[in-house]
């Protein structure tokens, strides 16, 4: 499908060209939905998340790719894997993303963390064949694997704008990269700017962070994996909250539109206890632990707090979300399957998804290691393209399978949605099949 983006919206009406609004994305690293208390909750420490909750909206049903690589894509670029999905690693140096229509809406461009998108160095014949930053639209960046991989977080190795630093002895990954967005946002204090932060954290490896490390600590990691799970956690809040302490004191935090969302679900074998229940993590896996993932929306004076939408959302509403907040025509002729949010943000109905479509296929040359799938889903129910229902409601794990014959009026329903909702989808191409090297 191609987006429709109503440019006469509430925002583009009322908000004057120098007034457009900031953009501050986040995305943590291997986290879902049940880490978070403003989501039940109750195993880690996250006050600075859990205020952006308070003071914004809740999204109960945002939905990402189990892995990474395909998620930081289609984030990008507002498209369905199917179109436009490579190789894990690598993004196509040749498409458009939010970034460059941030800067054709005269927006300066940022982003710090983890790229993983230029296929470092360790990724054999497919090195350097992705997108490097600048190539991707961002004007500055400071990040983790762009062309080496290194440590990404003590010692961590940075390329800060094209320039590959030697290993910061002493520094902790995610500090440099929240120091560069609030260093960026302070030069363009003046302009509207948008910042992406696809952070390290809480990614493997799990370790001390700044809050516990010691000379004793520096060279083990003591206590168990789930217990540095759990402080990695609490740091990933406080670098959030740095960002938005910052932004505060640069008197840029109400005309800032800030996002909070995660990759994929939590790293297999993280126990978490959410609503009185365990959850194990998943990532990699189709299934609610692998795919659920939080998303936080806090913008004051526009967005109301303590709010909850329910509406679904998949990681290609992004694109035309940032198009009409920054009062932005999506590139001219370019294939986006996403629909945008922003009225829902502003308290407006919108135009809520009736489904969600996911293709993941991150290694087509090895689906040992990471299978192919292909689903459609809505809140309840999840139809895969070889003809499994699943009520993801009473059953999360996906281990009973439904009777497409069976079911009442919702299930027979639903299934008929879901089903020509797959036949929408483009044709798989051949090179996702594994049948050449594309």
């Amino acid at each position: 499908m191609f987006c429709s983006l109503a440019l006469v919206s509430a925002l583009a009406l009322q908000t004057a060209e120098s007034q457009k609004p900031n953009i501050l994305l986040i995305m943590a690293d291997d986290v879902g939905v049940e880490a978070f208390s403003s989501y039940g909750g109750e195993s880690y420490h996250t006050p600075h998340i859990d205020a952006l909750a308070d003071q914004g909206m809740r999204f109960s049903h945002c939905y990402s790719q189990p892995l990474c690589t395909p998620s930081r894509v289609k984030l990008l670029t507002g498209k369905s894997n199917l179109r436009n999905y490579v190789r894990f690693s690598i993004l196509d140096r040749n498409e458009r993303t939010f970034a460059h229509m941030a800067k054709e809406a005269g927006y300066a461009t940022a982003i710090a963390g983890k790229w993983q998108l230029l296929g470092a160095s360790h990724y054999g014949e497919w090195a350097g064949r992705g997108a490097t930053p600048d190539q991707a639209g961002f004007d500055t960046w400071c990040l983790w694997q762009v062309g080496e991989l290194g440590s990404r977080y003590w010692n961590p190795q940075m390329e800060v704008d094209g320039k590959l630093l030697e290993p910061a002895q002493g520094r902790f990954g995610p500090d440099l990269s929240c120091q560069h967005l609030l260093e960026f946002a302070a030069e363009h204090r003046s302009d509207p700017f948008l910042a992406y932060f696809p952070m390290a954290l809480v990614h493997s490896p799990f370790v001390h962070t700044p809050l516990t490390r010691t000379e004793q600590t520096a060279e083990v990691d003591l206590g168990s994996k789930q217990e540095r799970f759990a402080e990695m956690m609490t740091y990933m809040d406080v670098v959030v909250g740095r960002l938005v302490s910052g932004l505060e004191a640069l008197g840029l935090r109400e005309r800032t539109l800030i996002v909070f969302i995660g990759d994929n679900g939590t790293s297999r074998g993280i126990q978490s206890v959410q609503g009185g229940q365990k959850i194990t993590g998943a990532k990699a896996h189709p299934t609610d632990a692998g795919t659920h993932v939080p998303m936080i929306a806090s913008w004051p004076g526009h967005i109301e707090p303590g709010s909850v939408c329910d509406d679904l959302v998949d990681f290609s509403d992004f694109m035309p979300t940032l198009a009409e907040a920054m009062g932005q025509s999506l590139p001219s002729g370019q294939a986006c399957d996403g629909f945008s949010f922003l009225p829902q943000l502003l308290g407006q109905e919108g135009s809520p998804r009736e489904f969600i479509t996911i293709y993941s296929n991150p290694r087509p040359e090895d689906p040992a290691k990471n299978p192919r799938m292909c689903f459609a889903r809505n809140k309840r129910f999840k139809l895969y393209d070889d003809g499994r229902l699943f009520d993801c409601v009473e059953d999360p794990l996906e281990e009973r399978p439904l009777a497409v014959e069976g079911g009442d009026d919702e299930q027979r329903r639903t299934h008929k949605v879901l089903q020509g909702a797959l036949k929408s989808l483009p044709i798989e191409p051949p090179h996702l099949r594994g049948e050449s090297q594309g």
